[in-house]
């Protein structure tokens, strides 16, 4: 459980909170955090979020011990503005804006301010993602083990060694429940071209491939291993396997140019 007893005396604000934001608050109150030592700016707040007990839209706290910032990228440039006085000094500046760089909120909010970044996936909101986290000199580990434990409310915590790692986390843990939603989705249509109904297929699939989630989550097997106990020599898995595993045209090259694909992006993105 972490110690919300900075947080609670000294305060932290939330700059914006939809989806994600939404569920770090959730994560943070059902773990000890009092509502109102929360001030959230959210322009559109939801009948959730106006029934937490939060401070809404009020005044900033003078000097909170953190600052999220979990207002999408775009926004990013007219939001850090509105914060700028709380730089500079040790509020800690944790920012879940994919594609901003630390660089940016250094410039906006002065270069001696703490600064992590942290890279959440969309599993986030039922408790179940994953996140990484890096930081810049002045947050140190003192800041790390904050975002750490902020983060911690909605799934498991990594941390990068350099900046430059996030664009790679991006693109794998980031960007990668859309490529499993996409694996449904092409299982499903196999299993129609095969002669099963459309829907029966995508049931199929989605139980399949949730249920094989689950278990690579609580088997202490690696995901070779789990796959190599699937096929049977011979079998109707390795007869698949020979496609899906084929180096110069199956998944394995595949996932690489995907992956490689999004990590440019973000690059770019950050520029």
């Amino acid at each position: 459980m972490m110690d919300f007893s900075e947080i609670e005396a000294r305060g932290l604000v939330l700059l914006g909170c939809g989806r994600m934001g939404s569920a770090l608050l959730s994560g943070w109150i059902a773990r000890g955090l009092t509502p109102r030592a929360a001030t959230v700016v959210e322009p559109n707040p939801t009948d959730w979020l106006r029934a937490q007990g939060v401070a809404l839209n009020e005044a900033l706290p003078e000097a909170p011990a953190v600052v999220v910032l979990a207002v999408k990228p775009q926004m990013m440039g007219a939001a850090l503005p509105g914060i700028a006085r709380l730089g500079g000094g040790d509020t800690l500046a944790l920012s879940i804006a994919a594609g901003t760089p630390i660089a940016a909120i250094e410039a906006a909010l002065g270069a001696g301010t703490p600064v992590v970044r942290a890279m959440p996936n969309t599993p986030a909101a039922l408790g179940r993602g994953i996140s990484a986290v890096v930081g810049n000199a002045a947050a140190g580990e003192a800041g790390l083990a904050v975002a750490e434990g902020l983060m911690s409310a909605v799934g498991a915590v990594v941390r990068v060694e350099t900046e430059a790692q996030i664009d790679a986390v991006t693109a794998v843990s980031g960007s990668g429940p859309a490529y499993v939603f996409h694996l449904v989705e092409a299982l499903a249509e196999a299993g129609a071209t095969e002669g099963l109904a459309p829907d029966l297929a995508m049931r199929l699939a989605r139980a399949t491939v949730a249920g094989s989630g689950y278990l690579l989550d609580h088997s202490e097997d690696s995901a070779a291993d789990l796959r190599a106990a699937v096929t049977s020599p011979g079998g109707t898995t390795a007869a698949a396997l020979v496609h899906l595993m084929d180096p110069e045209t199956g998944l394995p090259p595949l996932m690489r140019r995907a992956v490689a694909a999004a990590r440019a992006r973000a690059r770019e993105l950050a520029q």
